[in-house]
């Protein structure tokens, strides 16, 4: 479909032949993709982490509620109920980080169309590095509450076991 459109308007093609030939142009959207694309390996690591809790949380949770046919002590229903805590805002910065490495996906492929059309997306660009960073820092954030909630327990469990 693509390749029929191409052929049939011989100057579109010539355009397109003529603005990809440069190697001069290819080598600086690579150069200038580069920060993007190591922020994309950036939010794969923090995403491994989140998801490495993420699971450990999960298994605990199910560990204690197969345990639900015998009494629960207060103190298993106070982790059980904080863990729960802990997976939601989890799953919430991997929904964040998820759509961050999205967005910022759209931004390297915009870099590069940038380079092949006439049209300037330098705006659409910029506004998809902005919502990349936010839904970053939203995941962080996140994250961030996810691991106050899990010392904080673990703090009140050392006072209440001290007692």
């Amino acid at each position: 479909m693509w390749l029929d459109l191409l052929v049939q308007s011989g100057n579109l093609a010539t355009d397109l032949l003529e603005r990809t030939s440069s190697t001069l142009r290819v080598q600086e959207i690579v150069r200038l993709s580069l920060a993007p694309a190591f922020l994309l390996a950036a939010i794969g690591a923090i995403m491994n982490v989140i998801m490495a809790r993420l699971i450990w949380i999960a298994n605990r949770i199910d560990r204690l509620e197969e345990r639900m046919d015998e009494e629960h002590t207060a103190r298993e229903r106070r982790e059980l109920k904080r863990l729960k805590r802990r997976r939601r805002y989890a799953q919430r910065a991997v929904t964040f980080a998820t759509a961050a490495a999205l967005t910022i996906s759209l931004v390297i492929m915009l870099l590069f169309i940038s380079a092949f059309i006439k049209p300037q997306i330098g705006t659409l660009t910029a506004i998809a590095w902005i919502a990349t960073m936010l839904l970053l820092i939203l995941g962080l954030v996140m994250f961030a509450a996810e691991t106050v909630i899990a010392t904080g327990g673990q703090t009140r469990e050392g006072r209440d076991e001290g007692s």
